[in-house]
């Protein structure tokens, strides 16, 4: 008996269509677990940097997308035993799965999004506690060189910030920029030459710039991906009841 309705459920083509189809899904689901996973890596090793030089940076931000990612995985991995199995309860326990993802991912691109509004201020007040900082913090220091040297960038406003802060100048030299406001940061001299050896362009507004566009880009990608657990819990819905419908009608 069992061996005929599985023939049964395996010929019948709605089903079959549905199966296809959800397979599709359950590959890109997984491919975007994959997808989080890598961009709370790159979170994480990337965007540091930068994070440190803000008064309202959430410490946690990286590893929570690395445990969505994860888990993405691993339910994506789920999803295709049970399309496979075309087990009924095994179906509808994925569904449950695939809205709480989609209640997590919606939740972390609205958090970004309300993070995001913060990111400017939160800069605006970081950067300026680092730069007086620079040369006695050493976490603060070694992010301010590496904000200036990624961003191409001096100082807060601009390059004249410098000189209106006390931090260690080699051989106490009056309106002098660090090192990392060199373009070219094998000269000598470039750090008290004059503007056409240094990035003259302030930091603050690069880097708001540039991290409001990396949040907007996360909270996208989270909106992007809630919705498509929907479609997914959709998909998987129909076809755990066109198999339930199909059991019954054979064994009737």
């Amino acid at each position: 008996m069992a061996g005929r309705i599985g023939s049964t459920l395996q010929s019948n083509p709605a089903i079959t269509c549905m199966k296809f189809l959800l397979t599709i899904f359950n590959i890109i689901f997984w491919l975007s677990g994959v997808a989080i996973l890598m961009l709370g890596i790159w979170m994480k090793l990337q965007l540091y940097m930068y994070m440190e030089l803000t008064t309202v940076y959430f410490d946690a931000a990286p590893y929570v997308l690395i445990g969505i990612g994860s888990a993405i995985i691993l339910f994506g991995s789920f999803g295709c035993l049970c399309t496979m199995k075309g087990h009924g309860r095994l179906l509808y326990l994925f569904v449950i799965i695939l809205l709480l993802v989609f209640v997590v991912e919606l939740a972390t691109a609205v958090c970004t999004y309300i993070y995001r509004a913060k990111v400017e201020s939160g800069f605006a007040n970081g950067l300026y506690e680092a730069m007086h900082s620079y040369g006695e913090v050493q976490v603060k220091h070694i992010a301010v060189d590496g904000l200036q040297t990624g961003l191409k960038c001096c100082g807060k406003d601009s390059y004249k910030d410098w000189y209106n802060i006390s931090w260690e100048k080699p051989g106490l030299v009056e309106d002098m920029v660090p090192k990392s406001c060199c373009k070219e940061k094998d000269n000598p001299k470039c750090d008290r030459s004059g503007t056409e050896d240094i990035y003259s362009e302030g930091c603050f507004s690069k880097l708001a710039l540039f991290m409001k566009s990396n949040f907007t880009m996360i909270g996208g990608i989270a909106v992007g991906f809630a919705f498509l657990q929907l479609l997914g819990a959709m998909l998987t819905c129909c076809l755990a009841r066109n198999i339930n419908k199909a059991r019954y009608e054979q064994v009737d």
